[in-house]
């Protein structure tokens, strides 16, 4: 059993609710062809996960809403 804690965060920018989630990253698997993928956080929205940055576990938290905030601005309100 993995130890990865998941992490959320609700942000309010510019007038809306984002929901941001961590996700514990994944193994290589050549067999079905897919690519490691690091442990990250992602959007949720409409029911979908929305990759948006890898995660930095030792990131304090207000860096990561800075940047998550940052990442709103450039790709949601662009």
């Amino acid at each position: 059993m993995s130890a990865y804690k998941i992490e959320q965060k609700r942000l309010l920018h510019r007038g809306r609710e984002f929901h941001f989630v961590s996700y514990e990253g994944q193994l290589a698997n050549p067999a079905k062809a897919l690519a490691a993928v690091p442990p990250g956080w992602y959007l949720m929205q409409s029911g979908k996960r929305i990759p948006v940055m890898p995660q930095d576990r030792d990131q304090p938290a207000e860096a990561v809403e800075k940047v998550l905030i940052q990442w709103l601005d450039s790709h949601v309100f662009a």
